[in-house]
Parts: C-alpha cells; sequence; structure tokens
C-alpha cells in the first residue's frame, strides 16, 4: 500500500510540477524564444584588423599587473574569422536567437572624428546575415563595457558629457546598417556594475577609484559612478527617442 501510495504521489507530482519531470519545448509559449549570448571583445579577438581601432579594454589588458594572468582579448575566441563556424555549433544547440555585441571601436576606431570602419560593417553585416539563414534571431547590444580608447582618453570614458553625442551616433550608424534586420536592442549591458567596477572599484577601465574602495592613480568613488551612470542614462535615452522616431 505504501508503495502504491508512493507512486500515485510521484505521478500527481510530475503533472503539477514541471520542474520534477524536466521541461521541453511544449512547457513554454510557442513565442519563447531559446538563446545564447556573447560579448565583442571576449570572443571576436582580430584586435587591431581590418581598420578596427584600440578598445579600452585592448589597453587595459596590455597594461602590465591589470589582469592576474597577463592574457588579453588579442585572439579571444577567434570569432572574428571563424564566426561562421559558431554559427553552426549555435544552430546545432537547436537555439533560435543569439545576443551579441558589436565593437564600438571596430564601427568607429576614433569615434566621430574618424570616421565609419566599412570593413567593421561588413563583418557584422555577414554574421547577421549567417544567423537569419539559420532562423536565428539576433539581439545587438551596443555597448558590453567596451569603447574606443580614443574616446576613453577623451572624455574619461562616461565622466565627460561629450560622450553622450559620441554615444548616439554610434547607434544612429548601427540602426541604419543593421536595423533593416535586427529588431532587438539593448544599448548597455548592465550598466549599474559597469558603473561600480569601472568607477567605485576600479576593475574595469578606465580604472577609476579612491580609498576605501579601492587604490587607483585617479578617480572618486563617491561621486564618479553617479556621474558614469547618469551619462549613460542620458545616452540610452538619446538611442531609444532616436530608434523610435526614426526606425
Amino acid at each position: 500500500m505504501a508503495a502504491a501510495t508512493g507512486m500515485i504521489m510521484l505521478a500527481a507530482l510530475a503533472i503539477l510540477t514541471p520542474s520534477a519531470r524536466g521541461l521541453d519545448r511544449a512547457d513554454f509559449p510557442p513565442v519563447f524564444l531559446f538563446g545564447v549570448a556573447t560579448s565583442a571583445y571576449q570572443i571576436e579577438g582580430a584586435y587591431l584588423e581590418d581598420g578596427k581601432g584600440l578598445s579600452n579594454w585592448d589597453v587595459f589588458t596590455h597594461t602590465p599587473r591589470r589582469i592576474k594572468d597577463g592574457r588579453n582579448g588579442d585572439i579571444a575566441d577567434d570569432h572574428y574569422h571563424r564566426y561562421m563556424e559558431d554559427v553552426e555549433i549555435i544552430h546545432s544547440l537547436g537555439v533560435d536567437s543569439y545576443r551579441f555585441s558589436i565593437s564600438w571601436a571596430r564601427i568607429l576606431p576614433r569615434g566621430q572624428l574618424g570616421g565609419v570602419n566599412s570593413a567593421g560593417i561588413a563583418f557584422y553585416d555577414r554574421l547577421i546575415t549567417a544567423l537569419l539563414q539559420k532562423g536565428i534571431e539576433p539581439f545587438v547590444t551596443l555597448h558590453h563595457f567596451d569603447m574606443p580608447q580614443e574616446l576613453e582618453t577623451r572624455y574619461g570614458s562616461w565622466l565627460g558629457a561629450g560622450i553622450r553625442e559620441e554615444f548616439g551616433y554610434y547607434a544612429d550608424v548601427c540602426f541604419k546598417a543593421f536595423g533593416d534586420r535586427v529588431r532587438f536592442w539593448t544599448t548597455f549591458n548592465e550598466p549599474n556594475l559597469f558603473a561600480k567596477f569601472a568607477y567605485m572599484l576600479g576593475n574595469y577601465p578606465p580604472a577609476h577609484c579612491s580609498p576605501p574602495f579601492g587604490t587607483c592613480n585617479s578617480g572618486n568613488s563617491r561621486r564618479e559612478p553617479y556621474v558614469a551612470a547618469h551619462n549613460m542614462l542620458l545616452s540610452h535615452a538619446a538611442a531609444v527617442e532616436n530608434y523610435k522616431k526614426n526606425y
């Protein structure tokens, strides 16, 4: 009797609690998207190829004692050269969406001053086309912690008000180039964490902090995270307004 009761309880639990029996696609709405995600600096490599400029992370990782084991993203996963293989791997997983970020320094090596790098546009064109041909929806992030080093030098990354215009121009270039095929955009990846790690703790470029949060060469941990967050929020708002109005 006890065994029979236990069997009944397990059967009821499996019916009432999908997690007890595992999940499959039938448990999700038809429009639900399964996906994978990456960021440009972590996978692309090709850090100075085809007109790409130096990014803040290129410089940061090449600075002694910034990275514990001294590694960098010069090659990374070599996605820039092997993206077709990566798309095949994504497709083999059975997912139907892929979130990736665009390297700002690959599109605009010097920001507005240097012009658009056509080779950078062409790379993301090829990637987006390859994804769509496999039925994979592209989700594009515009800023995943990296930017042209020249803009970090010029504005202190997100501390100077001028960075808002730079980001707005960059976003508009991307909307124009890819907006006919990309329906889903993210302006900033985790801006709250970026402000904390870049301007409070000094772990991310431009590595600003002050005691008691850390010992950096410059920075104000009580003020700068809020300045950076303020400029990112205004940049986000302007990009969204532009997209809704013009695209």
